[in-house]
C-alpha cells in the first residue's frame, strides 16, 4: 500500500508533464533552449529588433504585441515601431490615425491594409495610438516593387522625383550572390519566374532586395541613439542576418541588431525546421497551430 502511495503522485506528475501543450518554445542562436525573458532583455538593449514573423500565425502576432508592451514598459518614449505591412506612401494615413484625426473606417479607405490587419496588426497600432508611440511605414509601395519584378531594378530610375522619396535612395547596392537572394534565383524567384513575361527570377530577387533596402532606409531614418526600433517583417526578410540586416549594417556597421525568426515544427521540443545561426532567437511553434487566414 505504501509503495502504491509513493507511485500515485508520480503518475499524475508524469501525466501533467505529458499533457502540457506549450504554444511556443524559444531557442538561442545556437538552438539551445532560451526564454522570452532573455529575448526581452536583449531586445531592450538593442538598437533595432527585427521580428521575423509567419504572416498567418497567431502566436507570432501575439508575441509581437507582448514584446511591444514589454519594451514600452522598459523604454517608454524611446520605443519606435515599424512594419513591412505598412507602405511608405501611406504614412500620412497612419500618422493621422495615431493622432486620432482618422477613424478606423477612414484608415481602411485611405491606407492599403493587409487582409489580416484587424486581427494581427491593429492591436499594435492601437497600443501605439494609446501611448503616443510613433509607427513608421517602412515598405516600398507594392506597385513599385511590382514594377521592379516586371522590368528590373533600372525601372526605378524612371520614377518622378517626388515618388522616389518612397523608396530607398537610388542607387543602392544589390548583391544577388547573398544566399537568400541566390536561393530565390535557384527557385525561379519563389513567387514569380515560371516563364511569365518580365517576371524573371533575377527581377524577383531584385524586387526583394528593393523591399529590404527600403525597409532598412526608413528604419535608420527614424532611429536615433538611445532608442529601440521594433520592426515587424516576414521572417525571410531578416533570417540568416541577411536582407534588411545586410542593408542596415552597410550603413551602420556597429548597429546592435537583434533578430527573431519563426518556424513551425512537428515537435517544438525537437525542432527540425529551425537552423542554428538563422537569428539571434528562434520561436518554434506547433505546426498544427490555427492560422489567422
Amino acid at each position: 500500500m505504501r509503495r502504491f502511495a509513493l507511485l500515485f503522485p508520480c503518475f499524475f506528475i508524469g501525466l501533467a508533464l505529458k499533457s502540457d501543450k506549450p504554444a511556443y518554445l524559444v531557442y538561442d542562436q545556437q538552438l539551445k533552449p532560451s526564454r522570452y525573458e532573455e529575448v526581452l532583455r536583449q531586445a531592450a538593449n538593442a538598437d533595432v529588433v527585427l521580428f521575423g514573423e509567419l504572416h498567418n500565425n497567431p502566436i507570432c502576432h501575439w508575441l509581437e504585441l507582448q514584446l511591444t508592451k514589454d519594451l514600452f514598459a522598459e523604454k517608454k518614449n524611446d520605443l519606435v515601431i515599424g512594419a513591412e505591412m505598412f507602405e511608405t506612401d501611406n504614412q500620412p494615413a497612419y500618422s493621422d490615425y495615431l493622432a486620432k484625426r482618422l477613424t478606423d473606417k477612414q484608415l481602411s479607405t485611405e491606407a492599403r491594409l493587409w487582409p489580416n490587419f484587424a486581427t494581427d496588426y491593429k492591436p499594435i497600432l492601437d497600443f501605439a495610438r494609446t501611448h503616443g508611440l510613433p509607427v513608421v511605414a517602412t515598405n516600398i509601395p507594392r506597385r513599385y516593387a511590382s514594377l521592379v519584378a516586371r522590368q528590373g531594378l533600372a525601372a526605378l530610375d524612371s520614377l518622378p522625383a517626388d515618388t522616389k522619396r518612397f523608396v530607398a535612395p537610388l542607387p543602392f547596392p544589390v548583391d544577388l550572390s547573398l544566399p537568400g537572394y541566390k536561393k530565390m534565383l535557384d527557385m525561379g524567384g519563389m513567387h514569380g519566374g515560371n516563364g511569365m513575361p518580365g517576371m524573371s527570377a533575377e527581377n524577383m530577387a531584385q524586387a526583394q532586395a528593393t523591399k529590404d533596402a527600403t525597409m532598412a532606409h526608413f528604419i535608420l531614418q527614424n532611429w536615433s541613439k538611445g532608442k529601440v526600433f521594433l520592426h515587424l517583417n516576414g521572417s525571410y526578410h531578416s533570417q540568416n542576418f541577411e536582407g534588411i540586416v545586410w542593408y542596415l549594417k552597410k550603413q551602420k556597421p556597429n548597429l546592435n541588431v537583434v533578430t527573431i525568426t519563426s518556424t513551425e515544427e512537428a515537435d517544438i521540443a525537437r525542432p527540425t525546421e529551425a537552423k542554428a545561426g538563422a537569428a539571434t532567437f528562434t520561436v518554434c511553434i506547433p505546426a498544427d497551430m490555427t492560422k489567422t487566414y
